[in-house]
């Protein structure tokens, strides 16, 4: 199996690429790089089993039914919603309701500058279903949408103030930690590359949660909640530990 993972940015300089190779009882870092641009990306993920994408794969309906509604010269507002709740409920996708509830922080894709590198996504998500790829955004099909920190979370790992040139430290003792709970996966010479971008150990992180996913090791969406989260998207989380990604 090959697991791929992606830490998208609005330009290629600062979006990691990371190419995870599965065999039994262990498991290679085969690539991991920065500055991948839409085309290798969309390359890399029509050979590989699952992609996780750290990006929103769509924007929330309310905000869509907003922006459509006052294009069109008129709002329907909720009697009794305050403008502070009126602006929660358009920010905020159900999946990432689901995710601030459970004490995870994820940024508004319909508010925050994420929404340009949602952009970014979009295109190459068209570009994989003109090649042919299966592409679901509830996860279900190559791609899976992915959140590192969450995942990190899960793992029980630390997964706070590692970003960032200033944390390098604090980067390379998460690498530390996260290599103890993986000592089947070889990181061969990206252990440096790791330690120094956080843009590159996030690619790491999303291919170890896109093996996750591919193994059905991940939480998907209610039921109920599955045509809402083709739409807007449905962050992937592990539900079981690290050890359970590798099989003899």
């Amino acid at each position: 199996m090959i697991t791929a993972g992606v830490d998208l940015a609005t330009q290629p300089a600062k979006t990691g690429l990371a190419v995870i190779e599965w065999l039994p009882g262990r498991a290679r870092l085969v690539q991991l790089r920065l500055g991948a641009t839409d085309q290798e990306i969309v390359e890399v993920a029509l050979t590989a089993d699952k992609v996780g994408i750290d990006c929103p794969l769509g924007w929330p309906d309310d905000f869509i039914d907003f922006i459509t509604a006052h294009a069109a010269g008129r709002l329907d507002l909720r009697a009794g919603e305050s403008g502070d709740e009126m602006r929660r409920r358009l920010a905020y996708r159900h999946t990432d309701r689901v995710l601030r509830q459970a004490g995870s922080s994820p940024l508004s894709v319909a508010a925050d500058r994420i929404g340009l590198t949602a952009m970014r996504v979009a295109v190459i998500l068209e570009h994989l279903a003109a090649a042919g790829a299966p592409v679901d955004r509830s996860g279900v099909g190559v791609v899976a949408e992915v959140y590192p920190a969450a995942s990190l979370k899960r793992w029980g790992l630390p997964h706070r103030q590692y970003k960032r040139e200033g944390n390098r430290q604090a980067r390379a003792e998460l690498v530390a930690a996260l290599r103890r709970q993986v000592p089947w996966l070889d990181f061969s010479e990206h252990v440096p590359l790791c330690e120094s971008s956080d843009d590159a150990l996030d690619a790491v992180l999303a291919a170890l949660t896109a093996r996750a996913a591919a193994l059905g090791r991940c939480e998907l969406p209610p039921e109920l909640e599955v045509p809402r989260a083709r739409r807007e998207g449905w962050i992937l989380l592990p539900d079981e530990s690290l050890s359970t990604l590798v099989e003899d």
